[in-house]
């Protein structure tokens, strides 16, 4: 297993679709598979309406999160289409990236930033800046009232997704 890693995945042009619950939802459901097949480890999460950080690890790292993103994108699309989501296909269907040859959409920006997490101070640092992103951006006063957050799991609450313990 890979050491755990401190991840970014962005909808592309920042655009909020992680605002109504069949996002989020979906995007719940597909970590929730991840961590159920693909061994992938979840120790810390936070989901705002465009963006998503993790702290994650699995054998395979990139091929797991890679595989994450396209299944998420092929659904968000999937939804998109059969809410009648013209404006967010159009959106997509802009922000497509030239490497990709066959698609005609892109959802999330290339990339997902990992960053190794080697040290306990490391890794409470980003525990703490995942944890208060929405509490910077105004939306809670508190980490835990933020319903897509482990940091609810953190405070001894009820999470919406399960997170391992984690080891350094």
């Amino acid at each position: 297993m890979e050491s755990p890693h401190f991840i970014t995945c962005t909808i592309v042009g920042w655009l909020p679709v992680f605002t109504r619950a069949r996002y989020l939802d979906l995007i719940t459901a597909s970590l929730t598979f991840c961590r159920q097949t693909k061994g992938r480890r979840l120790y810390a999460y936070v989901i705002l309406d465009n963006h998503l950080h993790l702290v994650v690890s699995a054998d395979n790292f990139c091929q797991v999160i890679r595989d994450f993103k396209r299944h998420t994108a092929k659904e968000i699309l999937s939804v998109a289409r059969q809410e009648d989501k013209r404006w967010l296909l159009k959106q997509f269907e802009f922000f497509k990236s030239v490497h990709k040859g066959e698609s005609h959409h892109q959802v999330c920006q290339e990339g997902f930033h990992p960053q190794a997490i080697t040290t306990e101070d490391m890794l409470r640092q980003k525990l703490d800046y995942l944890h208060y992103n929405p509490v910077r951006l105004g939306l809670v006063d508190r980490p835990e009232d933020w319903r897509y957050s482990s940091a609810r799991n953190y405070f001894g609450q009820e999470g919406v997704l399960e997170i391992d313990s984690v080891e350094l």
